[in-house]
């Protein structure tokens, strides 16, 4: 079982270098597609691993915890690599179709693959400054999939990106250095028993809040979430839809992980604190979403506006909420890669990814028009896809804790995402071409068109699904919120002892 932890870094890792020797070669992007269906395959294997077993932990080098390097995985950081190697493959298929051999000759693919491996590697570290080096590899892989092309608002985008995650880079590793020098361990279960001997409850209530800064910025929290409408929608469009998917998704990781194993002393404050961020955010992307003209700067905004559910779930603190953030994250993931495809595929019919210069997709690409359809009604909250479930779990549970202001808020927000969705279907599918151009999935070439379609469909399905047949994954997200509440399970495993 121990190996089911290492395979999400290491297959990613050696395709990543087989397809940097063969960057040269067409060879190279198929390389890409086997390395991460191998990930996909193995990421299973380690779900059903942990579903069967329970919590499950490996130390490297046989240096036991807290002293050497651990990798673990329980349910939400199981489902989390699965999640992952799923978006990577639709980018990885969708990307055959849109990155150009230019970019593939500088190494696109293996930038990909180093990107998946710090995200695997993020989701099964049971280590803070581990946790610090993944977001580190991600930083840079990210950076370059950000900027190479090198156009000008590429390189805008990019400095943003980077400036502002530096800053978050320099909160972690101080708070890491802080949290360390007060408990002498970063071992995350070993963590959840040295605080509560600290006396200084102040100082640690303290690092607690600079964590919250650290990865709020990287999940895109309010107030400093400008960094992603303003570089999401420079690079390709299948680089922004895996950032769109898989990034932020990983701070609110780990914001659920920290503050549900370590920060848990101090509810009161530190929760409530991020209680109202995570409202503040979700009013600040819908008003932002709101405002944009442009499809993909549309999509940026409304990831910053569902992050605030998620973050809220966790907030709430509750067995409900905590379910309803876990669910919420998974579903969020396939939805946002999803219509960042669709996106894509508008631009290379529609020629633009201007509303005002957009039009005619119903008419002349009908199925594309569906495949919109599926996410974008996810995303605003309609039954019975999964996105209804999600936003149901997260309000019942505001309600259930008597939070009617935030609940109140919360739906108002789902209403002004139905506004964001329709006003990019009553711009870019319902009217025609403002030129007359009549755009058709047809004037892709064949192959080219498959490789993007068949991933906007496969998610698209997946989305359905999650809807239609909800209890198996509700059920999954109760046992991942019971272990988020009740770490026992988890401490036991890494340390081999009972708390």
């Amino acid at each position: 079982m121990s190996w089911l932890l290492v395979y999400p870094i290491v297959i990613p890792l050696l395709t990543a270098v087989l397809t940097y020797i063969l960057r040269h070669n067409p060879a190279g992007r198929w390389i890409s597609v086997a390395g991460t269906l191998a990930l996909l395959l193995t990421s299973i294997m380690l779900l059903a691993s942990v579903i069967r077993d329970g919590v499950i932990a490996a130390q490297m080098s046989d240096w036991g915890a807290p002293f050497g390097i651990t990798l673990v995985a329980d349910y939400l950081g199981a489902v989390m690599v699965v999640i992952t190697a799923i978006t990577g493959l639709a980018t990885v298929v969708y990307c055959i179709g849109e990155i150009p051999e230019r970019l593939e000759r500088q190494g696109f693919f293996a930038l990909l693959q180093v990107l998946l491996m710090g995200v695997c590697g993020a989701f099964v570290t049971g280590d803070l400054f581990n946790l610090y080096v993944w977001f580190e590899v991600m930083l840079i892989s990210s950076f370059g999939l950000l900027v190479m092309g090198g156009t000008r608002e590429q390189l805008d985008g990019g400095v943003k990106y980077v400036a502002l995650n530096l800053v978050s880079t320099v909160m972690f590793l101080a708070g890491v250095g802080i949290l360390y020098g007060i408990t002498g361990t970063l071992n995350m279960a070993d963590l959840h028993l040295a605080v509560r001997k600290v006396e200084n409850t102040g100082l640690l209530s303290s690092v607690a809040v600079m964590f919250m800064v650290a990865f709020g910025v990287k999940a895109a929290l309010f107030p400093l979430f400008f960094w992603l409408p303003a570089s999401y929608h420079t690079p390709p469009v299948a680089v922004s839809a895996i950032f769109a998917g898989l990034l932020t998704k990983v701070g609110v990781y780990a914001l659920i992980r920290v503050f549900t194993l370590i920060f848990d002393q101090d509810v009161g404050y530190t929760h409530t604190l991020m209680l109202w961020l995570a409202v503040a955010t979700m009013v600040m992307g819908v008003l932002g979403a709101a405002a944009m003209n442009d499809f993909r700067r549309i999509l940026s905004f409304h990831i910053v506006s569902q992050i605030g559910y998620m973050v809220l779930g966790l907030a709430l603190f509750t067995p409900l909420g905590l379910l309803g953030a876990v669910f919420y994250l998974v579903h969020h993931i396939i939805v946002k890669a999803n219509l960042f495809f669709i996106a894509g595929v508008a631009k290379r019919i529609g020629g633009s990814t201007d509303l005002s210069k957009l039009g005619g997709l119903y008419a002349h690409a009908p199925v594309l028009a569906f495949l919109f359809l599926i996410p974008a009604f996810s995303l605003a909250g309609f039954p019975p896809l999964s996105g209804f479930w999600a936003k149901f779990l997260v309000v019942k549970a505001a309600l259930d804790a008597q939070m009617w202001v935030v609940a109140g808020i919360a739906l108002a927000v789902g209403l002004l995402t139905v506004f964001s969705m329709t006003k990019i279907w009553g711009a870019a599918f319902w009217p025609d071409h403002p030129e007359g151009a009549k755009p058709r999935l047809g004037d892709i070439p064949v192959f080219e068109r498959l490789a993007m379609m068949l991933p906007i469909g496969a998610l698209a399905l997946l989305t359905c699904v999650i809807g239609l047949f909800p209890e198996p994954f509700v059920n999954f997200a109760e046992i991942a919120a019971g272990q988020l509440l009740d770490p026992s399970d988890y401490i036991s495993t890494v340390l081999g002892v009972q708390p």
